[in-house]
């Protein structure tokens, strides 16, 4: 999370956008998402540099070649040294912003032509819209004073921006905090094997973060020149309909060393999506409390359960677009888990325990996602079988995540995470846990018997302890000796004061 000096900073560079007539939290996000990028393309190439330097090797594919680069929009030969930021940043302030506009801009635009790539495709509309040189220059200098070496410190700039968005309260994205994504993916572990999607993606987050798992744990094996084509070309799927979330998108994997991920603007529960038994895992936090009209879903997605809540239709659709073996981990509104007004929440529930393997419901408190929503959520872990294999579902109650659960989300030491990891990777050690623990497993019987329910508090037991109660004379007798002891306290003070 963003905190302190660099929450400061972040807001500074905002407000420079909003003093210079750029009020649009849209256009805001974008602009300094580019320029972000731009940056980090330049500190990408200085490590890769360093080290070559060292080995006395050639960097391989660098992106700031050696000699000139033909810009194609003005066939004008322009060094590339000068299109790194490490060099353009020290420019004079005219010199700055006519090469930032004219040059540095239509080369990140340009940097996979002839590439059919997400990076490219999504590029092409992109409008450099800083107004003058003064703002540039301020704004150039306001990320240069940002500390991106951390290999988290890129996403938590992204979530903290992202989120000044969603607080403006125009086009505002729901945000799944990272530690959560985080956990997810510690708890699904994907591997070299898996082909992975999020089909409601927004800027990334859980394709991002299953790269880097991916990337830190497979070290070795991504030597290899075909692990090194899936991870880059065919392992990671994200799909959204805002055209400015699948840009930030996919700088964001590029940036994580997945050159061409499988990003598309689509809108996954219409009949436009034909993906089925595809993948082999679903990470996601798809739009709660949406509501869509029939015509607009695919029908056999509505042949499922027939509804027009969001939440029901992508968990219909994760059961159809996994391969069978496939594993799903998606964060759920509550009404998934406990609404029995609705048939259709019934049936999604019923499908899950019935004709997939529920796995495991973990209850996240409210706080989660604040400061954008106070709603109560779960996540819900299946593996697609279509011929059930449901026998007992692990439940855990999280009590808190590491942070204070209001709006300013301080930091604290209380943190459940580290135990749900653990505890999920050693699910038999969970047998003799009781329902009067934080964690037990529930009989898919005794589900069946809540009218598939998923509450846990419909399945904890509480710890009842005796209380001893004394009887209404010693009760008495301890009032008048107490009305003694405030008479005797009443006098004495009357004979401090000689009243």
């Amino acid at each position: 999370m963003i905190t302190g000096q660099l929450k400061n900073k972040i807001d500074a560079i905002w407000d420079t956008f909003f003093a210079s007539g750029i009020t649009t939290p849209l256009t805001v996000v974008e602009q300094i998402t580019y320029l972000l990028f731009i940056k980090l393309l330049d500190d990408n190439q200085l490590k890769k540099e360093a080290t070559a330097s060292i080995f006395k090797t050639e960097v391989k594919n660098p992106v700031f070649k050696d000699g000139n680069w033909k810009n194609p929009e003005t066939e004008k030969e322009v060094p590339y040294k000068n299109l790194r930021w490490s060099v353009f940043k020290n420019l004079d302030t005219r010199e700055m912003f006519n090469l930032m506009r004219n040059d540095v801009f239509v080369f990140i635009k340009n940097i996979n032509t002839g590439k059919d790539s997400s990076y490219s495709k999504f590029m092409q509309n992109a409008i450099f819209m800083i107004p003058n040189e003064r703002t540039l220059a301020r704004v150039v200098e306001g990320i240069n004073g940002l500390d991106l070496n951390d290999k988290d410190a890129m996403g938590d700039v992204y979530e903290y921006i992202l989120g000044k968005m969603a607080s403006s309260g125009i086009n505002g994205q729901f945000r799944t905090p990272r530690h959560i994504i985080r956990m997810m993916v510690e708890l699904m572990q994907p591997t070299l094997k898996d082909v992975i999607c999020d089909p409601a993606m927004g800027s990334a987050g859980f394709i991002v973060e299953s790269a880097k798992y991916v990337s830190e744990h497979y070290e070795n094996e991504l030597l290899k020149q075909e692990n090194q084509e899936k991870y880059a070309n065919s392992m990671f799927y994200g799909f959204d309909t805002d055209q400015t979330m699948l840009r930030i998108g996919a700088m964001n994997m590029m940036l994580h060393g997945v050159e061409n991920p499988n990003i598309e603007q689509r809108d996954s529960l219409s009949e436009d999506n034909t993906d089925k038994d595809k993948y082999t895992m679903v990470l996601a936090n798809p739009p709660f409390a949406g509501s869509l009209e029939y015509a607009d879903v695919s029908k056999d997605i509505l042949a499922l359960t027939r509804t027009k809540k969001t939440e029901i239709l992508f968990l219909s659709l994760f059961t159809r677009i996994l391969k069978i073996g496939g594993r799903c981990a998606s964060i759920v509104p509550d009404g998934i888990t406990n609404n029995t007004n609705d048939s259709a929440y019934t049936t999604i529930r019923k499908e899950l325990v019935e004709n997939q393997k529920l796995e495991a419901v973990i209850s996240m408190p409210s706080g989660v996602f604040q400061p954008y929503a106070g709603v109560s959520t779960a996540i819900l872990i299946f593996t697609k079988t279509n011929a059930g294999g449901t026998d007992k579902v692990w439940f855990y109650n999280m009590k808190a995540d590491g942070y204070q659960l209001s709006k300013k989300r301080t930091p604290i030491k209380e943190n459940d995470i580290p135990d749900i990891i653990n505890r999920f990777r050693n699910l038999e050690a969970e047998e003799s846990r009781t329902r009067k623990d934080q964690s037990f497993f529930v009989s898919k019987e005794d589900i069946v018997k809540n009218n598939y329910v998923l509450n846990i508090n419909d399945f904890m037991e509480t710890e009842k302890k005796e209380i001893e109660i004394e009887s209404p004379q010693e009760i008495m007798k301890d009032i008048d000796k107490l009305d003694e002891e405030l008479a005797t306290l009443k006098q004495e003070l009357k004979d401090l004061l000689g009243v």
